[in-house]
């Protein structure tokens, strides 16, 4: 989905809880959430399924996504994550490649997963964890990470690659 077909000022509105915004932002995103969707589920009628679900999700959660730049990405997941679960729950195999650390982090409950990254997060030297916590919870950019550490962009990408790594092996494991 392209952030540009969404404008701000549309995106925080309904973000805000405006709702002629959200009506807008949920017509705006549909024909790219069912576009993903016939690309990704096994069938049209899961297609359908997972796009029905996926604009629901996004009328009850929009509130909850902090900037338009991280919308496309947590839209999609939904889509991919609704695709796998309608595969499973029709007992065919995966219809999206998943590699077994998705798929068994997605096989958890959301209480679980929460103490489990949690659990991760702590698990992390301090070094790493600090770049992770001001990325993916703070939402910081790269930049912001690396003027506030007083590292090179370069350091602060390779820590969050390295501590990203890692936390994924602990979840996995």
């Amino acid at each position: 989905m392209s952030a540009a077909a969404i404008s701000s000022n549309l995106f925080e509105a309904a973000r805000l809880g405006d709702p002629e915004a959200i009506a807008s932002l949920l017509a705006t995103a549909q024909p790219d959430i069912r576009r993903y969707a016939r690309a990704t589920c096994r069938s049209s009628a899961d297609a359908e399924d997972a796009t029905q679900e996926a604009l629901w999700i996004l009328f009850r959660h929009v509130g909850t996504i902090r900037s338009l730049v991280a919308f496309s990405g947590w839209l999609f997941s939904v889509v991919r994550r609704e695709c796998l679960r309608l595969a499973r729950k029709a007992g065919l195999a995966p219809a999206i490649e998943l590699n077994e650390a998705e798929a068994l982090l997605l096989s958890r409950t959301e209480t679980d997963l929460r103490l489990d990254v949690a659990a991760a997060f702590e698990a992390l030297p301090p070094h790493y964890r600090d770049v992770a916590l001001m990325r993916d919870v703070k939402e910081m950019t790269i930049d912001e990470i690396a003027a506030a550490l007083d590292a090179s962009r370069q350091t602060v990408k390779a820590r969050l690659h390295r501590a990203r790594a890692l936390m994924r092996e602990y979840l996995t494991r």
